[in-house]
This record gives structure tokens, C-alpha cells and sequence, in this order.
């Protein structure tokens, strides 16, 4: 073997580390997210075991309604990369369509893909663990919406993302919403989080309909304002990842990077 050319390839693969901030946040993000996630789940079960009468249907429910939120942003993502492998981004942006049609369609046509995703995994629940998300009733409807305006908006920002930095910051497209996973307080209630944690995580829709999810599961009682608060979060960050969707392409056209995305 010859140590200086090994030694050259490893000096490249460093220099794309270093000159890439997504690349370098992707290596920290996993390890730290995992940490985070499972240690308030631990600790959430060690301090109070007998929390929920029916565990299996409170967490497969969260897991559902989490996975129903996932598939809606990455639903959105994956159109919008779809046109950067098929090299049809720079087609996209040339063509007489505007940006707002282009966020329509894609909203538009990632309820789609999400439902494709969600109602057989939510039908299956039923024979095999005889849980329903079905018997969250009425709510139901407004959870989802709230969960898919939020889902929506992390999908904007990672194609905002996209759109500034480059195909490097695709891997942002995949953590985008592990990262939100322990703040959103899914899978235990938010007293679990330090105080200071408790006061970010008020400032995200999950966590209002996440336990609002378990409020009705487990006290078969609804509050209609805890939904309220958290759809209205979600369109306050609707709003802002339109705009910042908009000076992202703003600033991608002056500078002149559509093209080179797409190549």
C-alpha cells in the first residue's frame, strides 16, 4: 500500500468535513439527539411507571400522530430533491410558474403522499395491538391539521436550506425533525424537561398536541384552546417559513446558484 496517497484521500474527505457546516452538524446531531430523546423517555418512565393506564395505546397513538408529522415534511422534501436527482431543478425555476404555485403544489401533493403512508399503519394498529387513533374522534381532525401546517413549515426551511447551502445540507432534510423530538415532548409529558427547557418547548405546537392527545386519551376529556394554541403556533411558523422560503430563493437568484443546485 502506499501511505501518501491513502494519506491524500483521507486529506480530502477532512476538507469536505471542514468546509461544510451541515456535514459537520450531521456527524454531532445523531449521537446528541439519541442522548437527549431516550434519556427524558427513561427518565420519564423510571420517575413515573404507572403515568398511563394504557401504555401501549398512549405511545403507539403518539407514535402514529409523530409519524404522520414526519412524513409530511419529508413528503415535502423528498419532491423538492427529486427535482435535484433528476436534474430538473434549474427547468423548475425557468419555466413561467410562480414560487407560491410551486409551495401549493407541493403542500398539495404531500397530504397526498403522507395519507398513503399513514392510514395503513394506523389500520394495521387495530388487528395487531387493538389500538385506534380513530377513538381520538373529532380531534383527531384538528391534531393532524396542526401537525401537517408544522410538518409543512420544517419542510419550507429545509428547502429554504436547500436553496442557500447546496445539495450538501440534504442531510438537514432527515434531522430536521428528530431534532424537534425531544422539545415536542411525543412520547412523555413536558413537566419530564428541566424549566428551562419546559420554556422552549412551550414556543412549539407539539407539545400542545401531544398532550392534548394524551389529555383525551387518558381523561376522555378534550381542550379545544390547548389545539387552538397549537394550530396557531404552527400557522405563526407557516408565515415565517414562507418568508424565509422567499429570501432564500430571493437570494439564490442573485447570486446566481439555481443552476449549479440542480447540476
Amino acid at each position: 500500500m502506499r501511505w501518501h496517497k491513502i494519506y491524500a484521500l483521507s486529506l480530502r474527505h477532512i476538507y469536505l468535513i471542514k468546509s461544510s457546516f451541515p456535514r459537520v452538524l450531521d456527524l454531532i446531531y445523531w449521537p446528541s439527539i439519541q442522548i437527549f430523546l431516550w434519556g427524558f423517555i427513561s427518565k420519564f418512565f423510571t420517575e413515573t411507571s404507572s403515568f398511563y393506564n394504557d401504555t401501549v395505546g398512549v405511545l403507539l397513538t403518539a407514535a402514529i400522530l409523530y409519524d404522520f408529522l414526519f412524513r409530511s415534511s419529508i413528503s415535502y422534501n423528498m419532491m423538492f430533491l427529486e427535482e435535484i436527482w433528476s436534474r430538473n431543478f434549474t427547468n423548475l425555476f425557468i419555466a413561467p410558474i410562480k414560487i407560491n404555485e410551486i409551495i401549493t403544489a407541493l403542500t398539495l401533493t404531500s397530504i397526498l403522499r403522507t395519507l398513503i403512508g399513514l392510514v395503513p399503519a394506523a389500520i394495521l394498529a387495530i388487528p395487531l395491538f387493538g389500538v385506534s387513533i380513530f377513538k381520538l374522534g373529532l380531534p383527531l381532525l384538528f391534531l393532524l391539521i396542526s401537525l401537517y401546517i408544522f410538518g409543512i413549515t420544517l419542510g419550507l426551511l429545509v428547502t429554504a436550506g436547500l436553496m442557500r447551502f447546496g445539495p450538501s445540507f440534504e442531510n438537514i432534510a432527515w434531522a430536521s425533525l428528530f431534532f424537534l423530538a425531544p422539545l415536542g415532548c411525543i412520547y412523555y409529558p413536558i413537566e419530564i424537561l428541566p424549566n428551562w427547557l419546559q420554556l422552549v418547548a412551550n414556543l412549539l405546537p407539539l407539545v400542545h398536541i401531544f398532550e392534548e392527545m394524551r389529555n383525551i386519551l387518558m381523561n376522555g376529556t378534550v381542550n379545544y384552546l390547548e389545539i387552538f394554541k397549537g394550530t396557531i403556533i404552527s400557522l405563526i411558523y407557516f408565515i415565517f417559513g414562507v418568508i424565509v422560503f422567499y429570501i432564500a430563493y430571493s437570494g439564490a437568484r442573485t447570486r446566481g446558484t439555481l443552476i449549479n443546485i440542480g447540476e
